[in-house]
């Protein structure tokens, strides 16, 4: 259906792409990979819209290829009177309305043949939409995501997450050849997410999707396609394999790696003591000796491994606790009731203490993101924010803490460093360097500025987090590097997310929205809960037998004892065939 042969494209600032090669093909479910800022929202672009875009190379699409795509900034239309049924019917709708004007036309028409055609065009755009046999395929699909009970629900009174799903719905529906979609699971919550898989796998056309949820990677998709440092690399199978290739190419590597850089090592030396031999004789032959070892250490350092795919830099999230920060209780929240047009918390009531990691837990549009913000602000009379507490505050609206008509370096400024210096060195750490430090927000990936609002939260030194949905949009890389940032801080934090993986791996318990207020479990419960609903039993102590090993793998690959490395690898390799 698609073919890319040496693409190449660049912004002024950043090259995106050198001589990229890659194809999709019917029946592919393809997930698209990369770092954060890397140009998988341009490359999709590129493919929907070639002729706005002046690349080199080759891009062939079958001329009879209909691109479908749904947005990751979609909002719901607060305007809009139409029903869930009728807004994926839109399509179907306005065809069936085509062939009632046709059929009119039938009665005074001169020129019946013309008019027949435009019948069969009609007529087929609605054969390719199902048919009569839409009204069902629509039931089916919102079936499929638990989601029949929105059917003649009006859209502009759906949640974010729900009105997400009903897009994906009615793209499908509509019947592409391909249908892209650009991060179609920010901000779903489990359920929700479900939902998204179960769509995904049971769709039979082609698909593109851009994601970095690794719910998703783990359980759908047969074909990866991975952007880095401006190269793609495909790979037929699923992420977990792929994922595995990429360790056993990570070893082989760093094996090599370690081999060249002793005979590296051998010829520098060798080279300081031609050098000093040629200093203090003077013999032409010994000058000439060592300009060809020079020549030939600089093709060794040429030819050193160069691995876009596996030495990804990773970004170093680190959260700054004020050294003097006291112990004791943080928040108290008492008797708090929230809600807009109808009440979506009452009488919650939790303490949040000095060293406490909780996360809160709930379905879309419960009044997570609410209670949050009222405790950020400080005002709420059921909210006592405790003396001596420093909050810290990342939104899932990013515009709430970061001015899109800023420079990143005018940010930091504002932020509290007090020079560029400051702002350079500070930022290089998480990712940002050179040219981009004078964008402007507003031109930056969602990944960027969700980093970016990271980076302000770790100069804070505040002893209090508040993370609404820390991960969304951050590429794997970010992600587990943030894990890891949430286990070493040592202060209190209290997040909103949906995915999984961070809350399991770096929360202490969590608050669950029921029945409109919080009940406090256990992580143990927690993880059982999800694992019951979702995935086989014996998945979870799998997972955990998988992760274990990879750590003792990247231990031995420290000490360099790669003879270990290889050995695990099959017991990786054993234990992924499980799961």
């Amino acid at each position: 259906m698609i073919t890319a042969h040496n693409l190449s494209f660049s912004f002024p600032q950043k090259e995106l792409y050198k001589n990229v090669s890659f194809t999709l093909e019917e029946g592919q479910h393809c997930a698209f990979i990369g770092t954060s800022g890397s140009g998988k929202s341009t490359l999709i672009e590129i493919l929907t819209d070639p002729d706005k875009h002046l690349f080199e190379g080759k891009l062939e699409i079958d001329p009879n290829c209909r691109i479908g795509y749904v947005s990751q900034f979609s909002q719901v239309d607060p305007n809009s009177e139409m029903t869930v049924f009728d807004y994926i019917g839109e399509a179907y709708n306005k065809a069936q309305d085509e062939l009632n004007v046709i059929y009119a036309e039938m009665a005074t028409t001169s020129d019946m043949d013309a008019l027949m055609e435009k019948y069969q065009l009609a007529l087929d755009a609605l054969e390719d939409l199902g048919g009569d046999d839409f009204e069902s395929r629509i039931n089916k699909q919102l079936n499929l995501a638990d989601l029949m009970k929105l059917r003649d629900v009006g859209v502009s009174s759906l949640s974010g997450g729900e009105f997400k799903l009903i897009q994906v719905i009615k793209e499908m529906l509509n019947s592409p050849d391909l249908l892209i979609m650009d991060e179609p699971d920010v901000f779903l919550d489990f359920e929700n997410l479900n939902a998204l898989k179960k769509l995904i796998n049971s769709h039979k056309g082609m698909l593109l999707v851009v994601t970095h949820n690794r719910y998703l990677l783990n359980h759908c998709f047969n074909k990866i396609l991975h952007l880095e440092n401006a190269e793609i690399q495909e790979f037929e199978g699923r992420y977990i394999e792929y994922n595995f290739s990429l360790l056993q190419t990570k070893i082989e590597l760093q094996e090599i790696a370690v081999a060249e850089a002793e005979e590296i090592q051998r010829y520098d030396q060798l080279i300081d003591n031609l050098r000093e031999i040629a200093t203090n004789v003077d013999n032409p032959s010994r000058g000439r000796a060592l300009k060809a070892r020079v020549k030939f250490q600089e093709r060794l350092e040429a030819r050193r491994i160069k691995a876009p795919f596996v030495a990804i830099k990773q970004p170093e999230i680190r959260f700054a606790l004020d050294p003097e920060a006291q112990e004791g209780i943080r928040v108290t929240v008492q008797d708090y009731s929230a809600g807009f047009d109808e009440l979506l918390l009452e009488n919650v009531n939790f303490e949040i203490g000095h060293s406490d990691k909780v996360a809160i837990i709930g379905p879309n549009g419960t009044g997570k993101t609410t209670l949050l913000r009222d405790i950020f602000r400080g005002e709420h009379p059921s909210i006592q924010i405790h003396e001596g507490t420093k909050i810290a505050y990342l939104s899932q609206l990013q515009g709430e803490t970061l001015k899109d008509s800023n420079t990143i370096l005018h940010e930091f400024i504002d932020a509290g460093l007090k020079t560029y210096d400051e702002v350079r060195a500070y930022l290089m750490n998480y990712g940002f360097e050179g040219e981009i430090l004078e964008q402007k927000i507003e031109s930056l990936s969602g990944g960027e500025k969700n980093m970016l609002q990271l980076a302000k939260v770790g100069a804070a030194e505040a002893n209090l987090l508040l993370l609404d949905e820390p991960t969304s949009h951050l590429d794997l890389y970010s992600q587990v590097t943030l894990e890891q940032a949430l286990i070493d801080y040592k202060g209190a934090i209290l997040m909103v997310s949906h995915d999984f993986y961070s809350v399991v791996n770096g929360m202490d318990y969590v608050l669950i929205i029921d029945n409109k207020t919080v009940r406090k479990m256990s992580m143990r419960k927690f993880r059982q809960m999800i694992y019951t609903r979702h995935f086989d039993r014996d998945y979870l102590e799998t997972e955990q037998q998988k992760k274990a090993v990879e750590m003792k793998i990247e231990t031995a690959l420290k000490a360099t004892d790669f003879e270990t490395a290889k050995g695990l690898v099959d017991e990786l390799e054993a234990v992924i065939k499980r799961l």
